[in-house]
């Protein structure tokens, strides 16, 4: 295996469709073809290639069935990225935890002005509400 990236082999759109049409099983290598000659209008040749680029930097995996090829998400390439990202994570778990409060909040909102119920003490609420949050 050559030194290229897991974002390298991600940076390529097609190597990106071809992951999420595996992404809930095998697929066999002639409908992954057929889907993405369509979408990209490229050859069987071109989408061989892309194939084997996953297959070789641990982002598919291959087996035969029969005369058929069939194609999975392999594990080691996605763990590669993961563990590049890891450092990052740190920017966008905090603000997606905040945002999921705030969603939980306007749903909460809604829940108790459909029924038409007090907002600090709504029974089927579980959360405490301090006057800030009222605010």
């Amino acid at each position: 295996m050559d030194a290229m990236h897991a974002f390298d082999v991600l940076g390529d759109p097609v190597r990106r469709r071809i992951l999420e049409l595996l992404v809930d099983g095998e697929e066999a290598a002639g409908d992954i073809t057929a889907v993405i000659a369509r979408e990209f209008g490229i050859s069987q040749p071109a989408v061989s290639q892309h194939l084997r680029v996953l297959r070789e930097h641990g982002f598919a995996s291959v087996r035969a069935d029969g005369t058929r090829r069939m194609y999975a998400v392999a594990p080691d390439g996605l763990r590669q990225a993961h563990t590049w990202l890891s450092p990052f994570e740190r920017f966008w778990t905090g603000p997606l935890s905040a945002l999921g409060t705030e969603l939980a909040r306007g749903k909460r909102a809604a829940r108790i002005a459909a029924s038409g119920g007090d907002a600090a003490h709504h029974p089927s609420d579980s959360t405490h509400t301090t006057p800030q949050d009222e605010e």
